[in-house]
């Protein structure tokens, strides 16, 4: 099992007694290293947390227990819920993001997110559709964790969901809805489209609807 470090931040609170632990959101740091993001995320006056920090050589530090409420999905919505942050654990991988010089996420990073997060759903009912990124759960705000983020691969150990090759078509817009995306304008539509690209087509992030991008949306649904 891989050692976890610890460094507590002072940022969390209690979780609703009611509300369950379903969700699992990735972000970047988006900082120009990890000391920098470490000491944001520590850093009272920030008023940001995340639950686990995963550098880039695959290290792990606990900033918050998992029974408390860290403060990193912000404003954001997934599945007609919109107090992410009670719901779910953050983790945040080092990586300096699209500002500083976005950048794959190396082999032991992922190696030791898929580790950890396989401990985390064991742990907590969270369902394969909501282990999401925070351009999921905030498309019209974020970016994180980007079209680098190889998504398939973490599927692929078990963690979360890749469309199924055989999707067919349908009402995009509907589809997002159904799926769990949620935006209030219509014209933040185009934002939200180019967030499912980063998660489940990041090869083609233009926000456009095309038939590629409809197919891997309708066949999310085959994996539910």
């Amino acid at each position: 099992m891989r050692k976890i470090g610890w460094q507590s931040s002072p940022n969390y609170g209690a979780r609703p007694g009611d509300t369950p632990i379903d969700m699992l959101v990735l972000h970047y740091t988006g900082m120009r290293h990890r000391g920098e993001a470490l000491a944001r995320l520590c850093d009272a006056e920030a008023q940001v947390s995340a639950h686990y920090i995963i550098d880039e050589e695959g290290g792990i530090l606990q900033l918050v227990a998992e029974e408390h409420r860290a403060w990193h999905a912000g404003l954001s919505s997934w599945r007609g819920q919109s107090d992410v942050n009670s719901r779910s654990i953050g983790i945040e991988l080092v990586n300096p993001g699209h500002e500083f010089g976005y950048r794959p996420f190396p082999m032991p990073q992922m190696q030791a997110l898929a580790e950890l997060a396989q401990g985390i759903v064991t742990r907590w009912p969270v369902p394969a559709r909501n282990i999401v990124g925070q351009s999921d759960v905030a498309p019209t705000r974020k970016m994180d964790p980007g079209e680098l983020f190889d998504w398939r691969w973490l599927a692929a150990q078990g963690i979360g969901l890749w469309p199924s090759p055989k999707g067919e078509s349908g009402d995009c817009a509907r589809l997002l809805r159904d799926y769990g995306y949620q935006w209030d304008d219509q014209a933040d539509l185009p934002a939200v489209v180019t967030a499912f690209q980063r998660h489940f087509r990041p090869e083609n992030c233009d926000g456009q609807v095309d038939g590629e991008t409809l197919s891997r949306l309708s066949g999310l649904f085959r994996r539910l």
